[in-house]
């Protein structure tokens, strides 16, 4: 499979030969199980603070003994913990504490922040989904069931593009992309509904990825710009579907190659020996 090759002007001066990685059958249903079983590995962790709700003096569980002082027979109350706010003689103002049923009590079955997240994916499947993730960035279906409208992506430039200010890179976008150029920067914007009050007041696209090479750095604004040794399937599809307007580097695509075709051949190699 071969995709065209710009410069840093957007002009295509060539063609270059893709990785096999990205010719591959895509298998949604494996990078969509890939990715919910990944979505542990970025949540925030949260939980309940140690002993919350458990921070009055009750005294535990009452007395239901005759004559005895604090006890509580004959007054018609539960054993719950309770905590006295205040008292005449020997009659006291009890009000209950500690356990869920009372106001200001602990939760029965409160969110632990040791809870482990992380679920174990098996290594062909993994793989597979990063193939039909790559697929995805240049399958010209999944773009356009994603964007809804032809689009093209998996365009390559050359080293020479790391280096150009940003509005000339902008300006180089423009020229390749055309009228998808709307599409490829990130822009926030502020949600409209009752959504603003819970915590997710702002929404945005996923923009552009720029892939670059292991040995290579580049910073853009409104351009999400990632390593080959740090690329992930949340990377390629964010919402774990196929499909993402993805630019490479020359450099990254060698390296694409030299990661996941030793991964695929290691991972083989494995499966035959323990069925020799």
């Amino acid at each position: 499979m071969k995709t065209k090759l710009f410069d840093k002007n957007g002009k295509a001066k060539g063609d270059v030969a893709l990785p096999k990685n990205f010719s591959v059958k895509i298998r949604e249903d494996i990078l969509a199980k890939v990715f919910e079983a990944q979505k542990g590995l970025y949540a925030q962790v949260y939980g309940a603070m140690e002993g919350a709700g458990a921070q009055y003096s009750a005294s535990g569980i009452s007395k239901k003994k005759r004559h005895d002082w604090k006890a509580t027979y004959g007054k018609g109350i539960s054993r719950i913990p309770r905590k006295i706010m205040s008292r005449h003689g020997a009659s006291f103002n009890w009000i209950g504490a500690t356990v869920a049923s009372t106001r200001g009590g602990r939760r029965p079955h409160a969110p632990r922040s040791a809870k482990n997240l992380i679920k174990k994916i098996n290594k062909k499947e993994l793989l597979i989904a990063f193939d039909s993730a790559l697929a995805g960035t240049v399958d010209v279906k999944s773009l356009e069931k994603k964007y809804g409208g032809k689009v093209n992506s998996g365009f390559v430039f050359g080293a020479d593009i790391l280096e150009i200010k940003t509005k000339d890179f902008i300006a180089a976008m423009k020229k390749v992309f055309g009228d998808a150029f709307g599409t490829i920067l990130k822009h926030k914007s502020i949600r409209a509904g009752i959504g603003k009050m819970r915590g997710r007041k702002y929404k945005s696209n996923a923009g552009l990825l720029f892939v670059i090479g292991n040995d290579e750095g580049m910073k853009r604004k409104g351009v999400e710009v990632v390593r080959v040794v740090d690329l992930t399937i949340k990377d390629l599809s964010p919402n774990g579907e196929p499909g993402r307007l993805v630019c490479y580097s020359e450099k990254a695509i060698k390296d694409i190659e030299e990661r996941f075709g030793k991964a695929k051949s290691f991972a083989n190699a494995n499966i035959s020996k323990r069925f020799k």
